[in-house]
């Protein structure tokens, strides 16, 4: 999650500022510093690898050319990554494809040989294959992204509390998904 971070440092540098002035290189640096974020919320969503590719690269023509409207550039990050996320639920909606996946970071670290390290990486790719699309982008956006409710709330354009009540009955529908696969 250390893309995230580095939104207030990027803040705070004027790297938003030279970027919305044309600065290809700053511009750079915004995308070196945020396509991991991105990439990861992107994947929940679509699970699958092309199709978060094609989503995180659609997401920065998106910011390139809105870079502009962002107001609050402290922000670019929850701001990326709500334009990524919703990128991705257009590639899956074009896609129809019906591959969920786990929340770990595997755009990151390289699979597990032994079948039973993965165990529960796929109870939970099987779990999440019951949620729509938008119940997995409120999850990636929680617990990929470590958005906050009032953060998530501004990037779906619902309350605060209804991200709560929201997140509360699906972590108590993923609770008990994953338990019943256990007595399964």
């Amino acid at each position: 999650m250390t893309d995230l971070a580095a939104a207030p440092h990027t803040a705070r540098d004027g790297l938003v500022e030279r970027a919305v002035a044309g600065d290809e290189t700053a511009f750079a640096r915004l995308i070196a510093e945020h396509t991991g974020a991105m990439s990861r919320v992107a994947y929940v969503i679509v699970g699958d690898r092309d199709l978060t590719l094609d989503a995180v690269q659609s997401a920065w023509t998106i910011a390139w050319q809105r870079l502009r409207s962002l107001r609050d550039h402290a922000q670019v990050g929850p701001w990326l990554i709500a334009i990524a996320a919703n990128e991705a639920r257009q590639q899956r909606r074009r896609a129809r494809r019906g591959n969920v996946v786990d929340i770990s970071e595997r755009l990151d670290r390289p699979g597990s040989v032994d079948p039973a390290a993965s165990a529960e990486t796929v109870d939970l790719e099987r779990a999440l294959r019951k949620f729509s699309g938008d119940d997995r982008r409120l999850l990636a956006l929680r617990f990929v992204a470590g958005f906050d409710s009032t953060e998530i709330a501004g990037a779906l354009g619902i309350s605060a509390s209804g991200v709560r009540s929201r997140l509360s009955r699906l972590i108590e529908r993923l609770r008990a998904e994953l338990t019943e696969g256990e007595s399964a």
